[in-house]
């Protein structure tokens, strides 16, 4: 089981994804090859795609998000600009700036 380094987008929202058999996550196991959902964590900032899978939503960054579908971080991190740092379970699409800006 390995603790991922918490993501930074291009537009500076930051949030920690995690899957292993102690996060809410499917499959609930450690090192899966593919994860139909994971467990997202104290997000910078509220965001509406994935409040409704809040913890507790009176505290929207203050809190676990469980069973958040793949394509729903997909999105989330897409939204926010793509990643520019930090680290997704494997398994994940993500749109990565990885790649050289244009100017």
């Amino acid at each position: 089981m390995s603790h991922h380094k918490r993501v930074t987008c291009e537009d500076g929202f930051t949030v920690s994804i995690q899957a292993s058999r102690n996060n809410y996550c499917e499959p609930r196991i450690d090192d899966a090859d593919l994860w139909s959902s994971v467990e997202l964590g104290y997000p910078s900032q509220a965001d509406w795609l994935i409040i409704g899978y809040a913890e507790d939503k009176d505290t929207p960054t203050e809190t676990v998000y469980g069973w958040v579908p793949v394509h729903t971080v997909y999105l989330l991190l897409t939204k926010h600009g793509g990643v520019v740092s930090g680290e997704v379970p494997k398994g994940i699409p993500v749109y990565s700036l990885s790649h050289p800006k244009k100017k």
